[in-house]
C-alpha cells in the first residue's frame, strides 16, 4: 500500500494549475467525473437556505374565531381595525372564520390578534 502521508505532501506542494491537470487525468483514467458531486454539495446547502427564505410568510390574515365573552368589546376593536360601520361590524364578530385584517404584515396582524384577545376575542393568524 502507498504511503498515504508521503502522498498528502506531495499533492499539498501541487499548485492550482497542477491540480486541476491532475484532476483531469484521473478522470479520463477512472471514467469518472469529479465535477457531479463537488456541484452537488455546492448546491445542496444554497438550495436549502433558498427554500427557507420563501416558506416564511410576509402577509396574514386576521381570523376572528369566537367573539368571546365581550362581543360588544370585540365589536369596538373590529370596528376601530377596520374602520366598518357598527351593523358590519358585529357581523364579522358574530361570523366564525371572519377575516378581520386580510394580507397585512406580521406587526399589524400580531397587534390586531393582541388587541382583540385583550377585548376576549379568539383569533387565529393564518
Amino acid at each position: 500500500m502507498a504511503d498515504l502521508e508521503k502522498l498528502m505532501a506531495e499533492l499539498s506542494e501541487l499548485t492550482v494549475l497542477e491540480a486541476s491537470e491532475l484532476v483531469k487525468m484521473l478522470e479520463e483514467k477512472w471514467g469518472v467525473s469529479a465535477a457531479a458531486p463537488v456541484a452537488a454539495m455546492v448546491a445542496g446547502p444554497a438550495a436549502a437556505e433558498v427554500v427557507e427564505e420563501v416558506e416564511e410568510k410576509t402577509e396574514f390574515d386576521v381570523i376572528i374565531k369566537d367573539a368571546g365573552p365581550k362581543k360588544i368589546e370585540t365589536i369596538k376593536v373590529i370596528r376601530q381595525l377596520t374602520n366598518l360601520g357598527l351593523v358590519d361590524a358585529k357581523t364579522l364578530a358574530e361570523t366564525a372564520g371572519g377575516k378581520v385584517l386580510e394580507a397585512v404584515g406580521k406587526d399589524i396582524a400580531n397587534e390586531a390578534k393582541e388587541k382583540l384577545e385583550a377585548a376576549g376575542a379568539v383569533v387565529e393568524l393564518q
